[in-house]
């Protein structure tokens, strides 16, 4: 079986995928964004990842990785963050299979880029517990226990001040509240020292689109275990859907023999 796959993130404002080399965790192509229909509905949604992977000259029987901001069991939205209320109770894997033809494997977003980082970033060959988050218009978050992803976590919706606590610690919040760095970094130091207290990490990785600035915040922050910034930035959601779909795709082979 060959080392590649496709991967789809699937986001409040674009849906982003291209085929990923799985040898190296690298995309084989350049990624092509289309933004993400509103209302967001299952239908439109599906639509534009059928569009998507049809803009690819690819293979009908390349596994398709899909992300998707939601709590996923068995392939089925069991919430909605930044997409239609319509998808709660969907069954994504099944409705995207139908749409594009491919066999699509539904993950989780955060648990997505956790799944990168563990294979072919900053977690790779890390021992222990390991706390994956993403700052971005939300908090997302992945934890591995030496390498086995505990799914849905959910961490960036612990109650705080009774909303949750992406809504006081995402980069987006840093956005809207126009917060300096050294600001940020204050509520960021409340938010990890409480998941610390609450997990007992041995390394936490820090993703999302303001990973990459990483140099005006992380190394303001104080805590026992190491926190460091996310090898693969926003690949790593395409990436890490990438490679569970070929691993899925793996093992329904086998069990079909």
């Amino acid at each position: 079986m060959s080392k590649a796959a496709f991967g789809i993130d699937i986001g409040g404002s674009g849906i982003k995928g291209a085929p990923v080399d799985l040898k190296g965790g690298a995309l084989a192509a350049d990624r092509l964004r289309i933004p993400t229909p509103q209302p967001s509905t299952p239908d439109a949604v599906a639509d534009t990842v059928a569009e998507l992977l049809g803009a690819f000259d690819i293979a009908d029987d390349l596994p398709v990785g899909v992300t998707f901001p939601a709590v996923i069991q068995q392939g089925v939205a069991r919430t909605a963050a930044n997409v239609d209320d319509s998808w709660i109770g969907t069954d994504v894997d099944a409705l995207l299979t139908e749409r594009t033809g491919h066999d699509v494997f539904v993950v989780n977003d955060a648990d997505a880029a956790g799944i990168a980082e563990i294979e072919f970033g900053a977690g790779r060959k890390v021992k222990g517990v390991v706390l994956v988050a993403t700052l971005g218009t939300g908090v997302g978050t992945a934890l591995f226990v030496d390498g086995t992803l505990v799914p849905n976590t959910e961490l960036g919706h612990i109650p705080f001040e009774g909303e949750s606590y992406e809504r006081y610690v995402a980069d987006s919040a840093r956005e809207r509240d126009e917060l300096d760095w050294a600001a940020w970094a204050e509520r960021l130091q409340g938010y990890f020292s409480l998941l610390e207290f609450l997990i007992n990490p041995d390394l936490i990785i820090v993703g999302g689109g303001v990973s990459k600035k990483h140099k005006n915040y992380l190394p303001l922050l104080d805590l026992r275990a190491p926190i460091v910034p996310a090898g693969l930035r926003n690949e790593a959601g395409i990436i890490g859907a990438a490679a569970l779909a070929r691993k899925a795709a793996k093992k329904n082979a086998k069990h079909a023999e």
